[in-house]
């Protein structure tokens, strides 16, 4: 009976306490990304976020001890999303480089355009908050760089984490030129130009003389 009466004040509509924690913590999330996407980050409240997630103030403080820590996890969220779906659009795409740097790149684009509240998280609410949320940006970076590097480049390339961080942050600023003039040229016109720089991580490396 004691059993019992334990599994029973520990659970709530078939979800235990830890389930219900994160699912708190999800609505969160995907609230966070909401209204900074509509607002910006420095003009939303802790008090915005939780009434976009149906949630009071109390748990919020259940789940991040600050703004900041909600910041990085909304943009982790949408940074490993993004990621994931560029992932599957290149082993879609078969196995040559090119093929595979192009699907990629439309991939990434077209979420952008898809979900331009998520954008504006991934790249510009980001920049400039702490040094803790730099961190945080730099290591997806490299996280992108190090995936990206891994489908494409050519056999036998050595391991070049900066030339990684230049294609990758080219990229991005590609994006962020596309996304200020309104999306335009088109989606296919703007991976084109993009792949011109992603052709770097898949040419074969030159020797040295």
């Amino acid at each position: 009976m004691k059993a019992e009466l334990t599994t029973t004040s520990r659970s709530y509509r078939g979800l235990s306490q830890e389930e219900r924690r994160a699912d708190r913590r999800s609505r969160l999330v995907a609230a966070a990304i909401a209204v900074y996407g509509e607002r910006g980050y420095h003009q939303a409240t802790v008090k915005a976020v939780c009434e976009a997630a149906g949630l009071t103030e109390r748990y919020f403080y259940e789940s991040f001890p600050n703004s900041e820590a909600l910041l990085i996890d909304s943009f982790n969220a949408v940074t490993y999303s993004v990621l994931g779906e560029i992932t599957r659009a290149a082993h879609e795409a078969g196995r040559g480089r090119i093929a595979r740097s192009r699907a990629m790149l439309h991939a990434y684009f077209s979420a952008l355009q898809r979900e331009p509240q998520s954008a504006r998280v991934f790249l510009v609410e980001i920049r400039g908050v702490s040094r803790a949320v730099d961190q945080a940006f730099d290591a997806a970076l490299r996280a992108i760089g190090r995936e990206v590097a891994r489908i494409v480049a050519a056999p036998g390339a050595p391991d070049d984490e900066l030339l990684q961080a230049g294609v990758v942050g080219g990229v991005i600023h590609i994006a962020l030129r596309w996304i200020d003039k309104g999306y335009a040229p088109d989606i296919d016109a703007v991976v084109d130009t993009a792949l011109r720089l992603g052709a770097v991580l898949s040419a074969p490396a030159r020797r040295r003389t």
